[in-house]
């Protein structure tokens, strides 16, 4: 009897010391603040990008020059994260680059720069982003530090929508695209504020025109959806199917799928492959890229995965 008793003890220890692991592993990967995902450092020529997931879905990035340690923030919508980040790795936070001005987005912004005891400049194109003092639009370029940033207008999800290109001095590296909600990872943003003309400007004309080989950080973590109606639109493409078993596996320790190449765009990204035969025969037939565009989103915009 006494034998029978001390087994189930022991037996509900090991339950309670089991999920108690299991708790505290979870909370390791996923952090005591509930993040969505990992946290993840990728380290390109003269700089590290710094994934930080917020709210439900949405990713921020920190941008550190590696020779002087000078940081710039992305779409800052939960400060205190950003400011615990940049001064545990002590870094120097002199910018915000904020895409569009969703709250999602930018709605940190003004916390970040009450909370912050020095300057920041905050960059973004259009006048609805909280506590903008540099507005830039095309072509317009600064530094971090010794990385150089050229801004390129992506009107179409918002009228006001920037992508951030960074590059390191020489200009010779991988470089770092921030998109925001003009390209996401197998998709792009809806068309809230402008036209298929617009989005194919964008992905196709001006972000296409970058490098292959260009890091994409985008605004949310929504591959697995996107990957999903990219292989509804090419069943046959075996490049999508690819990528949807990579991510299953990296979602399913909640790591970051961010980010992709836009080389790999290019082959799996029904947005950015509207010249394609095989997506403008899904969309109907047209031959008009633009006009596969916009029956690409608004088909999209009814699909459930």
């Amino acid at each position: 009897m006494f034998a029978s008793a001390w087994r189930s003890v022991a037996t509900t220890v090991e339950t309670q010391l089991t999920a108690t692991y299991f708790r505290v592993q979870k909370l390791r990967k996923v952090g005591l603040r509930g993040m969505h995902s990992t946290t993840e450092a990728v380290k390109l020529e003269g700089m590290e990008i710094k994934i930080l997931p917020a709210l439900q879905d949405n990713y921020m990035y920190l941008i550190v020059d590696a020779k002087t340690r000078e940081a710039a923030v992305v779409d800052p919508v939960d400060p205190e994260l950003v400011i615990k980040t940049v001064q545990e790795d002590q870094l120097t936070l002199s910018k915000v680059l904020t895409t569009h001005h969703h709250w999602d987005h930018a709605g940190g912004n003004e916390k970040l720069v009450k909370l912050w005891e020095k300057q920041l400049d905050v960059y973004g194109g259009d006048d609805r982003i909280g506590a903008l003092n540099q507005k830039v639009q095309q072509d317009d370029s600064f530094t971090i530090g010794s990385l150089n940033v050229k801004c390129l207008s992506t009107p179409c999800h918002t009228t006001g929508h920037i992508c951030y290109h960074v590059t390191a001095g020489e200009g010779n590296g991988e470089g770092a695209v921030f998109t925001g909600d003009t390209l996401f990872q197998g998709g792009c943003g809806r068309f809230f504020e402008g036209t298929p003309e617009e989005m194919y400007e964008a992905l196709c004309t001006k972000l296409s025109a970058l490098p292959d080989n260009t890091k994409v950080f985008c605004g949310h973590e929504y591959t697995l959806q996107n990957m999903s109606f990219a292989r509804h639109v090419e069943p046959d493409n075996e490049v999508i199917q690819q990528r949807i078993e990579w991510a299953k596996h990296r979602r399913a320790s909640q790591d970051p799928t961010v980010p992709s190449t836009i080389g790999e765009e290019k082959s799996w990204n029904p947005f950015m492959r509207v010249h394609e035969a095989t997506v403008q025969k899904h969309a109907g037939g047209a031959t008009d890229p633009i006009v596969t565009m916009g029956k690409l989103r608004k088909e999209k915009d009814n699909f459930k995965a």
